[in-house]
């Protein structure tokens, strides 16, 4: 399977929600390989299905470290639980590109999710890979980092964004 394309803002697109997955077949397991294949080529950290055009609950993440010793496919996945304490984290995006902002996250989530060989899973995040997991399970409900700045700050990125992709010729 090739590349796929992320969607960048304003694509409307990227405020759809995602729909469970009812079945694992050979099209959602190509999928996920797909996304994985995407995320190293575009460089990010994650990448969500809904960032991809497809409305479906499928994350994939590889943060580089210990917490993912190979690439984390999450299939309808929730947060189960968050700690009380919350931190700012300095957040960027693929379908944001060229920008970045302070976002307030929890500290810890806990997030149950099916993997691919259709077994429940739970995974324990901390820090950065807390935040990673918070941004990604965002997306499945259409929302961006973005969304949780004020209206201002988010429309200045927008902007930032927007003016960029025209003095590139991008869309």
């Amino acid at each position: 399977m090739e590349y796929l394309t992320v969607l960048t803002i304003p694509d409307p697109r990227l405020k759809m929600k995602g729909e469970r997955v009812e079945t694992i077949d050979a099209g959602i397991l190509d999928l996920l390989e797909a996304m994985v294949k995407t995320m190293y080529h575009d460089e990010g950290c994650g990448l969500s299905a809904t960032q991809v055009g497809i409305a479906k609950r499928l994350v994939v993440i590889d943060m580089g470290d210990e917490s993912t010793p190979e690439p984390l496919k999450m299939i309808n996945p929730e947060i189960i639980w968050r700690s009380p304490q919350t931190e700012r984290y300095q957040e960027a995006c693929l379908s944001v590109p060229g920008v970045s902002a302070e976002v307030e996250r929890h500290v810890e989530v806990k997030v149950r999710y099916t993997d691919i060989h259709n077994k429940t899973q739970e995974v324990h995040g901390k820090g950065y890979f807390a935040e990673c997991l918070q941004h990604e399970l965002d997306h499945l409900d259409g929302i961006l980092y973005i969304d949780h700045l004020s209206p201002m700050k988010r429309q200045l990125l927008i902007n930032k964004v927007i003016k960029s992709k025209r003095l590139s010729g991008t869309r």
